[in-house]
């Protein structure tokens, strides 16, 4: 394993993991809830304007513009790169629409897991590292009881969290600093775990001692440029250095 896939534990005291496409494997159902939405509102537009449908990609204008973004800021952000003028009727109306989509795809064929992100974190715990799980969605806790690994987290930060004490979604990094706080670590001795080129920005804006960027789209560039310290394909490829000074967390 190269050198560059390690982690000194001697700098870190917690690790922030984000939740849907990090932990669970949710992302590709984002993806797809985020398509019959924006597909089913630019076939309707194009038949009243007689413009061309142009569907939404789910892996151009995800990964572009919607991963990892809360369900308001992925709205407007695609509506724009269409150029649509976001108004707020349409987006509260695409929001609840993807977010009931997601939901009833989630509800039916149930959540699964990473097994390689379970294992570091248990690893990490076993170390005496602390863990968190942030996420844009207010549906985080959900989906991480759903996959049976809510447990594996001392802290979660999400999207409930963010519109409760007005925190900024990604690439604005609030939501990991308030899982920082939390934590009762501060920035420079906590890593964070993204594949969102959002996320990973919100990592490198928040001067986290480590970001690490997973690459399932085959985007390990765009990570870099974004700010990710480490690139791996799949968080086995991670080596831990070391162990925690003090009591350890509980290896659950």
């Amino acid at each position: 394993m190269p050198l560059s896939a390690a982690v000194d534990l001697r700098r870190i005291a917690a690790v922030v993991f984000d939740t849907d496409g990090v932990v669970t494997d949710t992302a590709r159902v984002h993806a797809a809830a985020w398509k019959e939405v924006f597909d089913a509102f630019l076939r309707e537009r194009a038949g009243r304007s007689g413009e061309r449908f142009r569907p939404f990609d789910t892996a151009g204008d995800y990964l572009r513009h919607v991963d990892g973004k809360s369900r308001t800021d992925g709205v407007k952000d695609f509506l724009r790169s269409r150029g649509i003028m976001p108004d707020p009727r349409t987006v509260a109306d695409l929001a609840a629409r993807k977010d009931a989509s997601f939901l009833a795809e989630i509800g039916g064929r149930g959540v699964a897991f990473f097994p390689s992100t379970v294992d570091l974190v248990r690893e990490l715990r076993h170390r005496g590292v602390r863990t968190a799980a942030v996420s844009a969605s207010r549906n985080c806790a959900r989906v991480l009881h759903a996959a049976a690994v809510d447990h594996l987290f001392d802290v979660r930060v999400d999207g409930v969290d963010a519109a409760r004490l007005g925190l900024a979604g990604k690439p604005d990094p609030a939501l990991f600093l308030e899982a920082a706080r939390r934590l009762g670590t501060t920035p420079a001795e906590t890593a964070v775990v993204e594949d969102s080129l959002a996320g990973v920005r919100a990592g490198e804006r928040g001067r986290f001692g480590l970001v690490v960027g997973v690459d399932r789209h085959g985007r390990a560039e765009e990570l870099r440029e974004a700010g990710a310290d480490l690139v791996v394909g799949d968080l086995a490829e991670l080596r831990l250095d070391g162990r925690r000074r003090g009591p350890l967390a509980p290896h659950l």
